[in-house]
Formats: structure tokens, sequence, C-alpha cells
């Protein structure tokens, strides 16, 4: 299920003591982890990434409390944990409703991650995708209201522009506004807030796409910590996938995400991702994917200026378009 259904069963506290998390927005899961994770008195042991041990996590939920208190068991990894494995922990959840068992999955491998958390095991499983702008700032409405600060929606907005739309950082300001103890305007955000923001890989690409000026965003990319075949990589994957788009669509009059990538996209991801796949023609996707090809090449030989490849391939890949 997605966000927005998950967030009904909240509200009516009938949700799962099984539940997985996972999908594009890591802040969400992070979020809903820690939101569940409030068990009052609860025996709570978390695993991060590569700390998990499968007797130990089995062994936790299996141990008997003598106040009838808890076990909570929290599991974060961008590994998958093989399935035999989730299936054991998710019935220990079933067996006794005390139990919670919350797996945070941060890697990108989505096909069968959630299989041991279906209806029938009486768990749940819910995918966070990146927020658009109007879901953002709706989100920031709520947690402003949830802390009793003062700010309208515009501000808000200017807020998660000075923060490039990183919403953990806009949610972070939010709580140092808060000591301000008065309503903040955008004169105040412009004052207070320093946007530290980090310009994310998925915004570069769509400005060398859409022919808007990049070097600003690859300078900060870069800075950041990705590296030039990463780049190329991820260029090269998302080219691939509006090719796959454009040929569908051509073939067929419409998008299908899961017959084209295995899964469901929500409706604003799949129109989106239809309408600038058809920004090219065949003939375009193909040059792109050669020029991307033969510069990944490039990059993982030695003793080459890596960044200036890079930059001449991107200079080349607009003009393609």
């Amino acid at each position: 299920m997605y966000k927005r259904e998950f967030d009904q069963y909240l509200a009516k506290n009938s949700f799962s003591n099984a539940l997985m998390f996972f999908g594009e927005s890591h802040f969400f899961i992070d979020r809903y982890t820690a939101l569940l994770s409030e068990i009052e008195d609860a025996s709570k042991l978390t695993l991060y990434h590569d700390e998990y041990n499968f007797s130990a996590a089995f062994a936790h939920l299996s141990q008997a409390s003598l106040f009838g208190d808890a076990n909570l068991l929290i599991i974060k990894s961008e590994k998958k944990i093989p399935k035999v494995d989730l299936d054991k922990l998710v019935e220990l959840c079933k067996k006794n409703p005390t139990n919670r068992f919350i797996y945070a999955y941060y890697g990108s491998d989505f096909k069968t991650s959630d299989k041991s958390f279906n209806i029938k095991n009486t768990a749940m499983s819910v995918r966070f995708f990146s927020p658009n702008q109007n879901e953002a700032i709706s989100f920031l409405v709520e947690e402003a209201q949830r802390i009793g600060l003062k700010i309208d929606k515009y501000a808000l907005i200017h807020l998660l522009q000075a923060q490039n739309n990183d919403l953990s950082l806009a949610t972070s300001e939010l709580q140092k506004l808060q000591l301000f103890n008065r309503e903040i305007t955008t004169k105040d955000i412009d004052i207070l807030v320093y946007g530290l923001a980090q310009i994310t890989l998925e915004q570069l690409i769509n400005k060398i796409l859409l022919k808007q000026d990049f070097k600003k965003s690859l300078e900060q990319v870069l800075q950041s910590g990705e590296d030039e075949i990463k780049i190329i990589t991820a260029l090269s994957n998302f080219v691939t996938q509006l090719y796959l788009f454009n040929i569908y669509i051509r073939v067929n009059g419409a998008p299908n995400s899961v017959e084209i990538l295995g899964y469901n996209l929500p409706q604003f991801v799949l129109t989106e991702r239809a309408t600038f796949s058809l920004k090219f023609k065949p003939l375009i996707y193909k040059n792109m994917l050669d020029l991307l090809l033969s510069a990944e090449l490039k990059l993982k030989s030695s003793n080459i200026d890596k960044e200036s490849i890079l930059f001449s391939t991107l200079l080349k890949l607009q003009k393609i378009i």
C-alpha cells in the first residue's frame, strides 16, 4: 500500500504489528519508523544494516515478558533480509499481538522485498515515494500545526525552496523556528534560514535532460560525495527507463508501470514519467545511450581527468537532445 492508505489505518489505530517500510523516500521511512517505535515500556531491539542477526531477532520476539510489555524489533538495512527469516519473524508477531516488528528497508530492489508482509500474515507493507511539492507542503502544514508553529503556506513554500525541496531539512528548520515563539514570515525565512541542502542526483538529471544550466548543480552533487561513474550510471538508468516508457506508449497508447517496471507507480509519478518519455524520439534515445555507455567506459579507465570527461559528456548530451 501507499502512504495515504496507511495513514487511514493509523487514524483508526487498526494497523498491523508487523510492518515493512520501503521506497524512494528515506525521510518517510525514518519518520514512520520513529512514530511507530514509540511504545511505552517496550523491550526494544534495533539492528542496523550489517548488525542483522536472525538468532538475536528471533530470540527477542520470542522472549516472554513478566509484565506483559511489548517486544519491539526494528531492523534498518539497505540489504534484503532473507524471506525465510522474515516469514518467521512475522509469524511471531501473528502469534503474539503485543509484539511489534518494523522492517525499514532502504535498498532499491522493491520487486520481492515485501512478500512476507501481506494480509494473510496479518502484516502490512508501505511504499513511500518521494513527495511532490504539494505533498511536501501539506506535510509541512500538518507538522507546523502539530508543534504549534504559526506560519502560513507561502512561507512554508519559501522554506522548502530554500532547502532545495529537501523535506527532511525543511522539517528540521520548523523545530528551530518554533523557538522564536511568534508567527514566521517569508522575510524571516530569508534572515533565519540558510539553505544548506545539496541538490539531489535526480534533480541534476532533470536539469540535464531539460537542457537547463546544470554546472552549479553538478558541482554540488560532486561535493556531496557522488562520483563521476555513479552520475553517468544513474543518468543511463533514467534514460533507459524513459525509453521503455516511450516504446510502451507508442505500442499500447497509454503507460502501464506494472508491465514496464514490474510495480505500480502513483498516478502523478506515472503521468510525469510518461510525459517526460515522449519528449525524445527513439533515435535520440539511441544516441544518448551510446554516448553514456562510451563515457562510462572512459571513466573506468585509469589516469584520466574524470571530471572533465563527465562535464564534456553532459554538454554533448544536451546537444543531442
